[in-house]
């Protein structure tokens, strides 16, 4: 059986696409958006609305709350049970195996890579080699994780987010336990499937791309992006000096928690946020760009 899966940066147009699809093949449709999970930040993640969700079946949208930790191992998992009761289904009734019986769809690439090729093993992480990466980062903050970064490997330094410091902190853990990149790891044997894959990616020029991007910051703003911030970061103790969560620490809320603490002013932190989400899309377009196996489909309108 076919698992369609639909990726393209943030901004180029998925949401739409993958329901027309949906609703052509009559399936439904698996999240792959890291964030999209969260139940209580919908404007800032650009989720499915409602009214999209009642036109079809969504899985792993606002299922979680912010307070809860969450991460690509926790979604391969969750996301695999999901899909082996979709083919139990699907076996039991006259449908062609060409026929998708789900379409996967997001712009996490590491929760894409998680259900179309499966995690890599992972090595246990000493206590003392944890210790020392956080004393890096106490003592030489962000930029001390990303110029280690830089340095143990280079290829992953093209992807990453370089803002986020768990993903930094990370991938300098595993560098240092095997003697080798992060990136050799995660190119390692692809998992078994009960499915075979086919990609589809949606780009857009980038004058177009960037500008579709900076207009949707804009609707977000018109939306109540910032209230919604605030919402958040009340219930997550952030406002009274608890550290961001994983949940939080993605583009838009990190630059409005800079906006409240008076670091930006406001439009200093939309600005922010329109050329941060900017400079994300290129990296998902990096990462897929070394990806054969996608279709790209050239989006105009």
């Amino acid at each position: 059986m076919e698992l369609l899966v639909l990726i393209g940066p943030t901004g180029v147009g998925k949401t739409a696409y993958a329901l027309e699809m949906a609703q052509r093949y009559q399936c439904p449709i698996l999240n792959a958006d890291s964030r999209q999970i969260y139940r209580e930040i919908p404007i800032g993640t650009a989720a499915p609305t409602t009214e999209e969700q009642q036109l079809v079946t969504h899985y792993f949208v606002g299922t979680k709350s912010i307070t809860e930790e969450y991460n690509a191992g926790q979604y391969e998992r969750d996301c695999m049970e999901v899909i082996h009761e979709l083919i139990r289904q699907r076996s039991t009734l006259s449908c062609s195996d060409s026929t998708p019986f789900a379409i996967l769809t997001g712009g996490s690439m590491m929760y894409i890579d998680a259900i179309c090729r499966g995690l890599d093993d992972i090595p246990t992480i000493p206590t003392d080699i944890r210790e020392q990466v956080k004393t890096l980062y106490k003592t030489q903050g962000l930029q001390g994780l990303q110029e280690k970064v830089q340095h143990l490997d280079p290829a992953y330094w093209q992807i990453v987010d370089p803002a986020n410091p768990q993903r930094l902190m990370h991938a300098i853990e595993v560098c240092m336990v095997t003697g080798g990149t992060f990136t050799a790891l995660r190119k390692r044997k692809q998992a078994l499937r009960p499915f075979t894959v086919r990609k589809i990616g949606l780009r857009r020029n980038r004058e177009a791309l960037y500008d579709r991007i900076n207009q949707r910051v804009k609707e977000m703003i018109r939306q109540g992006l910032v209230e919604e911030a605030q919402r958040a970061f009340a219930q997550t103790g952030v406002l009274q000096g608890k550290p961001l969560p994983n949940s939080l620490n993605t583009v838009g809320y990190k630059e409005l928690y800079q906006y409240i603490q008076g670091e930006l002013s406001f439009d200093q932190a939309v600005e922010m946020i329109q050329q941060n989400s900017r400079h994300y899309a290129k990296r998902q377009m990096t990462w897929w760009n070394r990806d054969s196996d996608i279709q790209w489909i050239d989006l105009i309108v």
